[in-house]
C-alpha cells in the first residue's frame, strides 16, 4: 500500500493511508464523525470521553490490516495475502466506514430514526449514496463500494463471510480498538487486555462441522482471548452501563420523543445532524428533560435489582413495572434496561487450535468463558420529590 497520508494515533501510533483511504477520510461523510461522542453522553460522567467515531475509525482501519495479515497466509488461498491487495484493501475500506450511520450521540438514541433502521443500515445507504460511490470509482482501484456493502451486511461467499468477521464479529477489531480507547479516554483499567498477544495468536480456522472459515486462535491466545472478554465485560459493566450515564441517555431520549425529532433516513438530510447541531437545539429548550441534560440535573436512582436477574426475576420485575407507573405517573419515571451478553462466542463457533491440531470450541478450551452470566439489570429513575417513595415501595414489593 502506497500511503499518502498518515495520521498520529494515541493507541496505534502512525495510521498510514492510500489514495482512496484519504479520499474517504477527506469526505464530509467521515468528517462528521469528529462530532459524533464515541460514547454518547458518558463525558458527563467521564470528564475525559471526549473521543470521538473518527479516531475510531482510523483505529479499526489499522487494526483490519494486522488481523489480516496475521491469518491470510493460513487461509488456504481463500485470501490473497498480498500487501496491496484487493482483500486487504477492501476489509480496510469496510473497517473505515463501519461506522459512519451512527446519529447523534452513537447508540444514547439510535433507535429514533424516521424509519425502523439501525446505523448499521444507514451505513449501507451513505457508502451506496452517491458522494462516497463515486470516491470509489475514482479511487477505488478495484475496490467496489458495493463489495463494502456486501462485508458489512451480507457476504456472499466465504471469503466476504471471513472479511465481514474481521470487522464485525465476536472476535472483531470494532472491540478490540474501542475496548482500549475508551478504557484510555474514560481513564479506567477496565478495558486493557494484551492486545498484541492476540494477534499473534490469531489464525483463520475451518469449522470441522460447516467447513466455513472463521477467525479463532492457537490454544497459545485462549488467555489473551478471556482478557478480550473481561475487557468487554467490565467495560459495560463500569463503563457503558453507568448508572448516572444511562440516566443521562434516559433524559436524552425522553427529550428527543418529546420533540418529535427523528433522524432522516435519506443520506444528505442524515449528515447535517451531530452532537452540535443536536446539543444547540436541546440547550435553547424549556424542556425538563433538556434542562436535566444541560444542567447535569438529571433524576436520581430510585432502584436497582441486582446484575444478573435470572428469566423468572425479570418477568417478574416487569410485572411491578404497570403499577408503580400508575400511581407515580410514568412522565415522573425513568426504567433503564441493561442488558448484554458477555460473549457470544459459544454461537459465533470460535474455536481454538489445540497444540496437538484439534480444535476446540472456545468456551471448551477456556475454563471460565462459558461460566460467564448474561448482564440483565433494571434501574428505576424518579423525580426528585417522589424518589424515596418509590424506592420504598419498590424494596417492599421486590422483597
Amino acid at each position: 500500500m502506497s500511503a499518502t497520508a498518515s495520521f498520529r494515533d494515541p493507541l496505534h501510533g502512525f495510521i498510514s493511508a492510500d489514495a482512496l483511504e484519504t479520499a474517504l477520510i477527506n469526505s464530509p461523510v467521515l468528517q462528521r464523525l469528529r462530532w459524533i461522542r464515541q460514547l454518547g453522553m458518558a463525558y458527563l460522567v467521564f470528564p475525559g470521553a471526549e473521543h470521538s467515531r473518527f479516531s475510531h475509525a482510523l483505529g479499526v482501519m489499522h487494526l483490519a490490516s494486522r488481523v489480516f495479515d496475521a491469518i491470510a497466509h493460513g487461509s488456504d488461498g481463500l485470501l490473497d495475502s498480498a500487501p496491496d491487495s484487493l482483500d486487504r484493501r477492501l476489509v480496510r475500506a469496510a473497517a473505515l466506514l463501519h461506522d459512519i450511520g451512527h446519529p447523534p450521540f452513537s447508540h444514547s438514541a439510535e433507535e429514533l430514526f424516521e424509519e425502523p433502521i439501525d446505523h448499521e443500515q444507514m451505513t449501507s445507504r451513505l457508502i451506496s449514496s452517491g458522494e462516497i460511490s463515486s470516491l470509489f470509482d475514482r479511487h477505488g482501484g478495484g475496490v467496489k463500494a458495493g463489495d463494502v456493502v456486501h462485508v458489512l451486511t451480507m457476504p456472499r461467499d466465504s471469503r466476504e463471510r471471513l472479511l465481514s468477521q474481521i470487522v464485525a464479529g465476536e472476535l472483531d477489531v470494532d472491540k478490540m480498538d474501542y475496548l482500549l480507547r475508551d478504557g484510555l479516554y474514560c481513564g479506567v483499567r477496565y478495558g486493557s487486555y494484551d492486545l498484541d498477544r492476540l494477534l499473534h495468536t490469531m489464525e483463520a480456522l475451518q469449522d470441522p462441522v460447516t467447513d466455513d472459515w472463521g477467525l479463532g486462535v492457537e490454544e497459545g491466545g485462549v488467555h489473551a482471548l478471556e482478557g478480550l472478554v473481561m475487557a468487554r465485560y467490565y467495560m459495560f459493566t463500569q463503563v457503558y452501563f453507568n448508572v448516572i450515564g444511562k440516566a443521562y441517555e434516559l433524559h436524552l431520549s425522553r427529550w428527543l420523543e418529546d420533540e418529535g425529532l427523528r433522524w432522516p433516513v435519506e443520506p444528505e438530510r442524515f449528515l447535517a445532524h451531530d452532537d452540535i447541531t443536536t446539543w444547540t437545539r436541546m440547550r435553547g429548550s424549556r424542556s425538563r428533560h433538556a434542562r436535566a441534560v444541560v444542567e447535569r440535573r438529571g433524576f436520581p436512582l430510585a432502584f436497582e435489582t441486582e446484575e444478573h436477574l435470572s428469566a423468572a426475576d425479570k418477568e417478574r420485575f416487569e410485572g411491578l413495572l404497570p403499577g408503580i407507573e400508575e400511581r407515580f405517573g410514568a412522565e415522573n419515571l425513568m426504567i433503564s434496561h441493561s442488558a448484554k451478553d458477555p460473549h457470544r462466542l459459544r454461537q459465533a463457533r470460535v474455536f481454538a487450535r489445540r497444540f496437538d491440531g484439534r480444535l476446540a470450541p472456545i468456551a471448551e478450551a477456556s475454563h471460565f468463558i462459558g461460566h460467564l452470566r448474561r448482564i440483565d439489570r433494571f434501574r428505576v429513575y424518579a423525580e426528585h420529590s417522589i424518589a424515596s417513595d418509590l424506592a420504598e415501595e419498590l424494596r417492599d414489593s421486590w422483597g
